[in-house]
């Protein structure tokens, strides 16, 4: 089978789980099946979005994050089902314990999808059929659908796994960019979100072929320094490696703490808020990833925990930051009783080479100074080396000591954040 594999490339899978909370729910009550199901927020609250929904809902019309009182008016029959994330973490870790039997190259990018480099598994036979007994064997096994895509590089296989859902597997290779790939709307693109395309249309910049054949110069005057790289990839340039070592398990960085007495005081608060904040900042900054979405945690008196987030426009990784988004999350949130407990996590994280910031004016003029230098920087990385220069903040702080309560680290716990109650650690 050895033939079928390329002499001086990758072979790369992206496997990406089809309405995963959906499928589980599914999997775990049959009567589910071929049924509309959501999975949403509080349903009491008309303020309840759509995590999730299944094919059957979708096609109602029913789509992420709309409101659970839409959802319901466009599906009156819709069935609605709060989050169960110990159920969907044992579906998940399943999953990733099925594409490790395939390849030890197996990068977790969600609790729902994943990269393998399958470049050294022809002895388990063509990639076709390596991604076929993948599939089907989780299907079988799990009862879970998902969808694979195969290509030389992490870009496209992440792109042609969308292009058949559910159950779909698709090749795509650099031959298949120009007739495939180029005529799609730039907002199909991954990587490009929302504010990012509306920026690219205002400048002629309709589909993935224009952004392919676009001008650098133009590019960087909407979205700085990172325009290039998304130009690399609409012409399918991706050198980044599948590395299961590449962020900590499921993308989220925490910390909480318990309070030395039970209170009130919101200066007290804010400032265990600001400590957190600076602690999970140094553990971003020294993983080196942003984080794209914020959650603050807080338990009350009577051990009643709730978590509430939000997802950010552009990602965050700096103490400032951090501490200003939960700011305003504990603020809106708290209901003004006695706190025994408070926790930040950082989710979705994305390491520092794939962020695309959706920049504004300043930030603009901020990374347009810093270009020249980043220039000189990257020509020497390229000669000597990416350990030759590290920004200070990324290198590893002294210990210290720390007694504001009892410091627990949410590094490995990606679903930690998402339950709204749990045991003192």
């Amino acid at each position: 089978m050895k033939e079928m594999y390329p002499k001086n490339g990758k072979v790369i899978l992206h496997v990406d789980m089809n309405s995963f909370y959906a499928s589980v729910e599914m999997a775990y009550d049959p009567s589910l099946k071929g049924k509309p199901l959501a999975i949403a927020g509080d349903a009491s609250e008309r303020r309840g979005i759509i995590v999730t929904s299944s094919y059957e809902a979708r096609r109602k019309g029913v789509k992420t994050t709309m409101p659970l009182w839409q959802a319901k008016k466009l599906c009156p029959n819709l069935i609605v089902m709060k989050p169960n994330f110990e159920r969907y973490r044992a579906a998940s870790l399943g999953m990733f314990e099925i594409l490790g039997e395939y390849s030890k190259l197996v990068e977790p990018v969600s609790i729902d999808e994943g990269y393998m480099d399958i470049t050294d598994s022809f002895e388990l036979g063509a990639p076709l059929e390596i991604a076929t007994s993948i599939q089907n064997q989780i299907l079988n096994q799990l009862d879970l659908p998902c969808s694979i895509g195969i290509a030389p590089n992490k870009f496209l296989a992440k792109m042609a796994s969308n292009m058949k859902k559910p159950m779909g597997i698709t090749v795509l290779r650099k031959r298949d960019i120009p007739p495939i790939l180029w005529p799609m709307d730039i907002e199909e693109m991954h990587g490009v979100g929302k504010k990012t395309a509306e920026k690219l249309r205002k400048i002629n910049i309709l589909t993935i072929g224009d952004l392919a054949h676009s001008q650098g110069i133009l590019l960087k005057s909407i979205l700085g320094i990172n325009g290039i790289r998304l130009r690399e990839r609409a012409n399918g340039i991706d050198h980044r490696r599948v590395d299961p070592e590449s962020v900590s398990d499921f993308k989220s960085i925490g910390n909480s703490t318990t309070l030395p007495r039970d209170t009130t005081n919101q200066q007290e608060l804010f400032q265990v808020l600001n400590k957190l904040a600076e602690k999970v900042a140094v553990r971003l900054k020294r993983k080196q990833v942003f984080a794209t979405a914020l959650n603050v945690m807080i338990r009350y008196k009577d051990r009643t925990t709730y978590t509430r987030g939000r997802k950010l426009n552009n990602p965050v990784h700096t103490q400032e930051e951090i501490f200003a988004i939960a700011k305003e999350i504990f603020l809106k949130h708290w209901n003004g009783d006695p706190i025994r407990l408070l926790g930040i996590t950082g989710n979705d994280l994305m390491e520092e080479n794939q962020v695309v910031k959706q920049l504004d004016l300043f930030s603009y003029e901020k990374d347009a100074k810093q270009e020249p230098l980043i220039q000189t920087v990257a020509k020497l990385k390229e000669k000597f080396g990416d350990s030759i220069i590290e920004n200070a903040s990324n290198l590893k702080p002294r210990q210290k000591q720390d007694n504001v309560g009892t410091d627990t680290s949410f590094n490995k716990d990606f679903l930690h954040s998402y339950l709204t109650e749990e045991k003192d650690s």
